[in-house]
This record gives structure tokens, sequence and C-alpha cells, in this order.
């Protein structure tokens, strides 16, 4: 039988930060940045609108096609992500001879996916 050890969760001001998750970034334009910034603030305002019509006591029907919309505007929205990601940044690391790339795109699709 083993034993397991919980980990002591430290406050923000002490947490350490990842150097690996430091290290990527990826560079945008600002016309690419607005844009899928933009997506995000009508999903944003979709969502804001289904909170509100739970609120509101709104018909279930109602709320569902609502939900329904903002998905596919989220699966929208992964898939321009998704589109730049491969030509950029995976581009980039095949032409480097960064085969790891690959394996975190397949997990990725992967996560995309379920």
């Amino acid at each position: 039988m083993g034993v397991f050890m919980r980990k002591e969760r430290q406050p923000m001001s002490e947490k350490k930060v990842c150097p690996c998750c430091c290290e990527k970034h990826t560079a945008r334009s600002e016309e690419e940045k607005k844009k899928l910034i933009n997506r995000l603030k009508r999903i944003e305002g979709q969502i804001r609108g289904i909170i509100g019509m739970m609120e509101n006591d709104a018909y279930c029907n109602d709320i569902l096609i609502q939900s329904a919309a903002a998905n596919a505007a989220v699966n929208a929205f992964n898939k321009e992500l998704l589109a730049s990601h491969i030509r950029t940044c995976v581009a980039r690391d095949i032409r480097e001879g960064k085969d790891e790339t690959i394996d975190e795109l397949v997990a990725t699709l992967q996560k995309l996916m379920k």
C-alpha cells in the first residue's frame, strides 16, 4: 500500500512560476490578436446573456439554443486559433527539428475532440 502525500497549497504570492510555461509565447500581429479577442468578447457576451436567461427563468429550450450558439462560437474560435498555430508555431518547430511539437499537437487535438 503506497503512501500519498498531499501537496500544500502555496499562497499566490509564494507560488513559483514554472520556467517551461513562460518560455512558450506566440507573437501575433495586432490585427490577429484584436480579431481573436473580439471573438472571445462576443462569446463572453453570449455567456452573460445565457446567465441572464437563467436568472430570469427563461424557457429551457431557449437557453439550450443559446448555449449551442455559444458552443459553436467557441468551436469557431478554436478552429481559427488551431489553424494559426499549425501554420506558425508547429511549422516553425518542425523546420527546427523539434519533433516533440507533433506529440503536443496530437495531445491538443485529442483534447479538442472530446
